[in-house]
């Protein structure tokens, strides 16, 4: 049995795609830029909003300056419209729920800004008691540097051998092996399977019951 479990946030507990293939798209038409299909997007996420509008750029618009003023104004929309269509994954409440039960600490780790993250799991899963609510901050590297997974270990005081990462991607699983502790693929996140078993991935699940049955055994 583990003792402490660590998700991801975006394709893992929530679909948020839409919120945030919408927020891009604002930030480029502020600078009359060409915007892109919703269903393009999950291959752009997972890396952080500045990775996230610089693959929405053109080629040629791809430098420092231009990615941070397209963040300011992704940021001024996604603030406002984070929750709009995002939702949890089919099952994550009740996952969430029931680890509690059992005493499992349950904490996030994300590469999304600190701000919207904290907002984010405090609107969907109001019930829950995460030990850590941990987004990009500065000063901390992103995923799959461990260093968040470190800072949510010492919180929760527990050996690596009880510990469980749970995520979508391939930016996930390499965040657990470089860790050391054990990983869970998701199936139903933004990411494709073969992504996570080409990232290492040992155990991959395809519904929030059988994370529960691996936690708990």
């Amino acid at each position: 049995m583990k003792k402490l479990a660590i998700f991801d946030l975006d394709g893992t507990l929530i679909d948020s795609i839409a919120d945030l293939g919408a927020a891009t798209n604002y930030a480029l038409e502020c600078h009359a830029l060409p915007t892109h299909p919703l269903d393009t997007y999950p291959m752009r996420v997972g890396n952080g909003v500045n990775k996230l509008i610089e693959r929405a750029l053109p080629e040629n618009e791809r430098s420092p300056e231009r990615v941070a003023q397209l963040r300011q104004d992704f940021t001024r929309y996604y603030n406002d419209h984070c929750t709009d269509l995002t939702r949890p994954y089919a099952g994550i409440v009740e996952l969430l729920a029931d680890l509690q039960g059992e005493n499992v600490a349950i904490a996030v780790a994300s590469n999304k800004y600190q701000h919207a993250t904290e907002k984010l799991v405090r609107h969907f899963f109001p019930d829950i008691d995460f030990i850590a609510i941990c987004g990009q901050r500065d000063g901390i590297p992103i995923k799959p540097d461990p260093s968040v997974v470190f800072e949510i270990i010492g919180k929760a005081a527990v050996p690596k051998a009880e510990v469980v990462y749970i995520g979508d991607s391939g930016v996930d699983i390499e965040t657990a092996r470089r860790a050391c502790v054990d990983s869970i693929g998701v199936s139903w996140g933004f990411r494709t399977v073969a992504e996570l078993s080409q990232a290492g991935a040992v155990t991959i699940v395809d519904t929030p019951n059988e994370i529960f049955n691996l936690i708990i055994k």
